[in-house]
């Protein structure tokens, strides 16, 4: 099957053509006002290029920053909220918590719903299920009236207790969407059924503040690749690192939140897997952001909870909750289009304001004034102008040099290139502190991991981030400079679902969990089916993978602990599933915490499942090289470096020409199309066996790959 995978970030838009096995690659300038449009562009190039037929494309993936711009930005759709009389300022109120204590100008983010668009309903559930306070049918015509009369584009219907009985909000929708046919409803039923009355608020009214916007925008994406005579079926990246299909992503937009950083965690999964790395630190460093995850036995680490929009970007609590499903991965502002400035304290800062691709940075010659991460590379050496995003972007050495001298180098008095240099070593500290924090919260050493390096701007940072966290080993794949897309390729078609059950774990009834199981691995199942279908058939006529888990507590306690729940292990125990999921607990949390509870009730409050139709052979793809990979003889190039504050003259190699097993000691730069790879004084690299090259830090304790 030949497959495209495109990937829109903030500054460039990434295209893949996979035409069975042998991967094409392209990188194009995102069009923020359509992106649409430079996806569009973008393949009709590469399908161009590789001479292959628009009709002959079998599958089409694609993940989006849409719905996080329009969080980010609030260009979503007029919103209302109709909630239990008296809870509709849930989403104001929330915790009543203050994520920075003595913080006299503490702010927290706007509600996506205005006061004047919340609207309370005369009805209650109780949180067993029962109907306290009955919906009539005048509340139900009284709610629509006011939402109508309010202009409301979009509905979030979030009613107290829902996920333990959703008949009065499925009652509400259902009147909502025929008063209203042009206005989009989202059940916080469908969209979180799970216990937390401010976070199941909050995400559903995310959900539906970006539901007409990315409906729209996929709707244009496929009428657009019709037109261009592509119809094959669409995929869309979620946040957990699935694909699903353009009716579950439209369904459920806020689970797009961090589509194209989940297909990096897919990458460096399968990359984990495929050199048999347990322990893997992910590092995806576009034109915006740069992502950090850990990978660990060739798996990303999950969260249920998502903040968007925070004031504070590490600061916890500061953010809109979505209770979603989600890659757990650390994103902060440090990429190539990040822009350097001084303050007045003369204190240099480099993000998390990026140039984006308008006007982009000063040397791209577009209007862009301010230097940014680009320019500083540039201006280093690190970056080797005619070969940039794959010779498709011409850099001008001498618009960067003045944006950087003007704006850093005349306020700190640096002489160039010491003030691109700062820009550099700024941004590097940026994001070893954001891995070290990440790390520390996970309580993992990062010097004990491998450094898995990708997109376009991490090979250019990846070794003196590594140096800072005292990692010795660092990977880049083939394709690095597209590896989202490249991720995208081998992700599986997947959906998680979860579902509150609040109850004493004593008290389980083997009947209703069972009961409960099926309608989940129906409900999955019936998501999932159009996208495995579309991406392998085979699989999913095999009914896919399930993975349970249950979330349980000690009766008292606020805080849940997730337990997998290997079911046939379970089965075959003989233990009652009571029994079994108490001792499971029990350990975990004496392996936590260090401590026993003895005679203390524990209650278990949620159940997820998160089914998952495997791509077959999709590891493959990972040892292709890129059509069309230079074999240019070497050649010195002058490198700034950092350490001795001086130029020297460093090797320059085609990364196409390096033969299995060849070692190139550093300085070096090692070139390719849409990336490079800087390799620093006291750093090796060579390429493996399977067309991974890999660095070494002298010096540096590691485990020796073939």
């Amino acid at each position: 099957m030949i497959r495209i995978a495109t990937d829109i970030g903030g500054t460039f838009t990434d295209i893949v053509l996979d035409d069975n096995g042998r991967l094409s690659t392209l990188k194009v300038l995102t069009t923020p006002e359509a992106p649409e449009r430079a996806v569009v562009e973008g393949v009709a190039r590469i399908l161009a290029a590789a001479a292959i037929a628009p009709g002959a494309v079998g599958l089409f993936l694609h993940g989006t920053t849409l719905a996080t711009n329009a969080v980010i930005e609030r260009r979503g759709a007029r919103t209302a909220l109709v909630a239990t009389a008296g809870f509709e300022d849930t989403v104001e109120i929330g915790r009543e918590h203050r994520y920075d204590q003595y913080n006299l100008y503490l702010e927290r983010p706007a509600p996506l719903v205005p006061p004047a668009l919340r609207f309370g309903v005369a009805e209650r559930v109780d949180v067993d299920g029962g109907v306290a306070t009955p919906l009539v049918e005048a509340e139900i015509a009284r709610i629509v009236a006011q939402v109508e009369q309010a202009g409301a584009q979009s509905v979030a219907v979030c009613l107290l207790h829902s996920y333990a009985n959703p008949a009065h909000e499925r009652r509400l929708g259902a009147a909502l969407a025929a008063r209203l046919p042009g206005v989009s409803v989202s059940l916080s039923c469908d969209i979180s059924p799970v216990i937390g009355e401010f976070e199941r608020s909050s995400t559903t009214c995310a959900n539906a503040y970006v539901q007409p916007a990315v409906a729209a925008y996929l709707g244009r994406m496929e009428t657009a690749l019709a037109a261009a005579g592509i119809a094959a079926p669409i995929l869309v990246m979620l946040s957990e690192g699935a694909l699903a299909s353009v009716a579950a992503a439209a369904r459920f937009p806020v689970r797009l939140v961090e589509s194209g950083p989940a297909g990096g965690a897919m990458l460096a999964a399968a990359v984990a897997r495929r050199i048999g790395c347990e322990r893997l630190l992910s590092f995806d460093m576009g034109g915006t952001t740069a992502k950090i995850c850990l990978i660990e036995d060739g798996r990303p680490q999950f969260e249920t909870m998502f903040e968007a929009d925070r004031i504070y970007r590490f600061r916890k609590g500061s953010g809109l909750p979505l209770r979603i499903p989600v890659v757990d991965l650390v994103e902060i502002g440090a990429g190539g289009g990040s822009i350097a400035r001084t303050d007045a304290a003369l204190r240099l800062h480099v993000g998390p304001e990026s140039a984006g691709s308008v006007p982009g940075p000063a040397a791209y010659g577009r209007g862009g004034t301010r230097p940014t991460v680009t320019d500083a590379d540039l201006l280093l050496g690190r970056i080797v102008p005619e070969r940039f995003a794959g010779g498709a972007i011409r850099l001008d050495r001498g618009h960067a040099a003045r944006a950087a001298a003007e704006a850093v180098g005349a306020p700190l008095g640096l002489p160039p290139p010491a003030d691109a240099a700062a820009i550099a070593e700024l941004v590097e500290e940026n994001m070893a502190g954001a891995a070290r924090t990440h790390g520390a919260e996970k309580g993992r050493d990062l010097a004990a991991y491998t450094l898995l390096a990708f997109g376009g701007a991490a090979g250019l940072h990846a070794a003196p981030m590594a140096a800072r966290l005292g990692i010795a080993e660092i990977i880049v794949p083939p394709n690095a400079g597209v590896g989202s897309a490249v991720g995208f390729l081998v992700a599986p078609a997947a959906f998680s679902i979860r579902r509150t059950v609040f109850a004493p774990l004593a008290a389980l009834d083997q009947g209703t969990t069972d009961t409960l199981w099926r309608e989940m691995a129906a409900e999955a199942r019936a998501i999932v089916a159009t996208a495995g279908a579309a991406q392998a058939p085979a699989a999913a006529s095999a009914g896919g993978v399930e993975s349970w888990a249950v979330d349980l507590r000690y009766a008292g306690q606020g805080t849940d602990i997730t337990i997998p729940l290997d079911r046939a292990a379970w089965w075959a125990s003989g233990e009652p599933l009571a029994a079994h999921l108490a001792r499971l607990f029990e350990a975990e949390y004496v392996r936590r915490f260090a401590r026993e509870r003895t005679n203390v009730a524990i209650e278990i409050t949620a159940w997820s499942l998160t089914l998952e139709l495997p791509q077959p052979e999709a590891e493959r793809l990972l040892d292709a090289p890129a059509a069309g990979a230079g074999h240019a003889a070497p050649s010195l190039r002058p490198l700034y470096d950092l350490a001795s504050d001086r130029v020297e003259q460093a090797m320059m190699r085609e990364r196409g020409s390096l033969r299995a097993g060849e070692t190139i000691t550093g300085p070096a730069l090692i070139v390719e199309d849409h990336t490079s790879v800087l390799v620093p004084r006291g750093w090796s690299a060579h390429a493996d066996a399977a067309g991974f090259l890999v660095l070494r830090r002298a010096g540096g304790a590691t485990e020796a790959r073939p």
